[in-house]
């Protein structure tokens, strides 16, 4: 029998009965305003080695163990998750690498038949021995955070003994161990690293990699963030175009988070290029496509949803999975139409980034 909560959707369309077959027989994932979910980030431990400044105050409590979803219970959500056709699962956290079973997860969820397995990881824990056993496992893809390449800065964005060396010789690793589709990210926040910009840019063409810059977005534990310390994707674009020629893209695909750059004066294909995801100055919203579940269970339809569904209950209740994957149905109906940020209504989430996953 299979679980239906009428608290998630209206009653009008309680069950999920009206929503179109899916491939195979299978419900997909669809919300109230008609867009259908097939990415999946999948937090898989809050716990961090970074305290980073726009995500976690050094005084922020992590999960007690047992609250945290097992392994097996992650693969379990994953398979259902592709049989609802979720097509992409980025695997996030905290930092995954930390995570004692993160090899049996890759693999685990790699044989569910996902089109496309992701990590995004700070790059503190990137050794080739490593990264080999996640790409024979079944990761495809890794995309790596470096928010500086000054060794003083970036020990005080991150509150690490890590260094920016220490990262950039992760990301060769992860080449020399076959990750072809790598992806650097950097927050940048006003004040802090704006002046960066062109650099990381230089990095990524020394790399051959693509740089992704992200807008400062109001998802901190100590709940700092204020539009005084945005760096909009403008400027960005702007800072890179007076030293480096560069030409629109567009994006990947209509849901793409990131709006693409190529060097003008590299060949067409070359890997190095760059992205700006742009959530507050430029929303993507009405394109969204994907679903978050955190490292306890909780259902998030959205990044900056104020509601969060537990599925942990009926993971360890002896539910089957058809009554799980009712469960997400309903949950994703509930998916708000945007964010909101640059609203008076809007209200940051009580979780920072950090226990959501990225």
């Amino acid at each position: 029998m299979t679980l239906r909560l009428t608290i998630l959707r209206p009653s009008s369309a309680s069950g999920g009965a009206d929503l179109p077959p899916a491939p195979h027989g299978q419900r997909r994932l669809i919300d109230s305003h008609g867009r259908e979910i097939r990415d999946l980030r999948l937090s898989i431990t809050d716990r961090c080695n970074f305290r980073c400044t726009y995500c976690m105050d050094p005084d922020v409590a992590f999960l007690p163990r047992e609250d945290l979803l097992s392994d097996q219970e992650m693969v379990r959500l994953a398979g259902i998750a592709v049989g609802l056709g979720i097509r992409k699962i980025r695997l996030t956290g905290g930092e995954p690498t930390i995570h004692p079973g993160l090899d049996g997860i890759i693999a685990g969820i790699a044989s569910t038949g996902v089109h496309d397995l992701a990590m995004t990881t700070n790059g503190s824990r990137l050794e080739l021995d490593r990264l080999r056993a996640w790409r024979d496992a079944g990761l495809t893809r890794l995309t790596v955070s470096i928010d500086s390449i000054q060794p003083g800065r970036f020990a005080a964005i991150t509150r690490s003994r890590s260094s920016p060396a220490a990262v950039v010789d992760g990301i060769r690793a992860a080449q020399r161990a076959g990750f072809a589709r790598l992806k650097l990210n950097a927050v940048i926040v006003r004040g802090f690293n704006e002046d960066e910009v062109v650099p990381l840019a230089s990095l990524a063409r020394d790399l051959g990699v693509e740089m992704r810059y992200i807008e400062y977005m109001p998802l901190d534990s100590g709940r700092h963030w204020n539009p005084s310390l945005l760096v909009p994707a403008s400027e960005i674009v702007d800072r890179i175009g007076a030293v480096y020629p560069i030409v629109p893209a567009g994006r990947d695909a209509a849901d793409s988070t990131s709006l693409s750059y190529q060097f003008a004066d590299l060949p067409p294909g070359e890997g190095s290029r760059i992205g700006v995801i742009a959530p507050v100055s430029r929303p993507f919203c009405g394109a969204c496509s994907r679903l978050r579940i955190t490292a306890d269970g909780k259902v998030r339809p959205c990044l900056f949803s104020l509601d969060e569904f537990d599925v942990r209950p009926l993971l360890r209740g002896g539910r089957d999975d058809e009554a799980i994957a009712g469960f997400l149905v309903d949950a994703i109906w509930t998916k708000q139409a945007g964010h909101g940020i640059n609203t008076p209504a809007f209200t940051q989430p009580d979780r920072p980034m950090s226990a959501i996953g990225g």
